[in-house]
């Protein structure tokens, strides 16, 4: 029985999330308290208290949700007895979870992985200005019929496929008038919903160039180890190992479409039949059940959570 550890992504943070891990476990408290030095703020008061605009600004939501999928990851260590390069055959994350995914694996260590986010996040904000893009879910269309919506749409402006999720959600980004113009051409293709999304700029589209740039000269600056286990990345939707890969695809992804639904689907396709999500939420869990048929999954977030994953691999 083969095992993925996926990581969540932005829109998974909520406040507060973290705080009882912190509270019954040092490993937990160790990790928030790495990251709040690495960035020479406090971090976690944000996480565990809020306010919520604040946890939700870009530039903190990243590192945040990188600090609860690792103090969650290091505490199945301690706990658990976890061992990624025994009890895994990858791990894959969702955008910027791909970093936590990494983290875990050792290809960064968590300081490193928070000043990238950080960096990250502020370089994706700044990218566009503020209103000038925009992102919309499109629900009940297939991939290819959302890209031909995108294409349609885009007129001379930008409007690409940011996100294709699985269970026919597919995110679109881009120019506001053109994700806009792709919103209505979807309602008229059939889709059941098409939505513009509350989000502070147009991630994984061209629009975010500049971003990418920032990403690889940051990325070039970090000390990287080969992960010790492939990483399902979100632009191949195929597994590398290859630090040097990794970090190209990581420039790419900026960019480039998040293909969730592809990389869940190809680890399901050579053997992986159960699927641990890292950290805040079940949103990666209520995907793969869409995705992999008969893949078992578990979000581990909250000490209950990880008594539960104890109690399992003791049986």
């Amino acid at each position: 029985m083969a095992a993925a550890f996926v990581f969540p992504g932005q829109g998974s943070q909520a406040v507060g999330m973290g705080k009882a891990l912190a509270a019954n476990f040092p490993a937990a408290q160790a990790v928030f308290d790495e990251v709040d030095e690495a960035l020479g703020a406090k971090l976690s008061a944000t996480i565990f208290e809020g306010p919520t605009e604040t946890l939700t600004l870009t530039e903190n939501a990243q590192p945040a949700l990188m600090a609860m999928s690792l103090a969650v990851f290091r505490v199945l260590q301690s706990e658990a007895g976890l061992d990624l390069k025994r009890d895994a055959k990858f791990v894959a994350g969702h955008s910027l979870g791909e970093y936590s995914a990494l983290a875990a694996a050792g290809m960064f260590s968590i300081a490193d992985a928070a000043r990238l986010l950080r960096t990250r996040g502020q370089a994706m904000q700044k990218a566009v200005p503020v209103g000038a893009g925009a992102m919309a879910a499109l629900i009940g269309l297939e991939f290819d019929v959302a890209v031909a919506v995108a294409a349609e749409a885009s007129q001379g402006q930008v409007c690409q496929a940011a996100n294709d999720n699985g269970g026919g959600q597919v995110v679109v980004s881009g120019d506001k008038a053109a994700v806009e113009r792709a919103v209505e051409i979807a309602k008229a293709k059939g889709a059941k919903r098409a939505m513009l999304l509350v989000v502070s700029a147009p991630f994984h589209c061209a629009l975010m160039a500049p971003a990418g740039e920032v990403m690889a000269q940051a990325l070039a600056q970090v000390k990287v180890n080969a992960p010790v286990v492939p990483v399902v990345a979100n632009v191949l939707a195929a597994p590398v190992s290859d630090p040097a890969d990794i970090v190209r695809s990581l420039v790419a992804q900026v960019t480039g479409t998040v293909r969730w639904r592809e990389s869940v689907a190809y680890m399901a396709g050579v053997g992986v039949t159960s699927f641990y999500e890292i950290g805040a939420g079940k949103v990666l869990s209520g995907l793969i059940k869409r995705i992999a048929d008969g893949a078992t999954t578990a979000a581990v977030g909250t000490p209950e959570d990880v008594a539960t994953f104890k109690a399992g691999r003791n049986a």
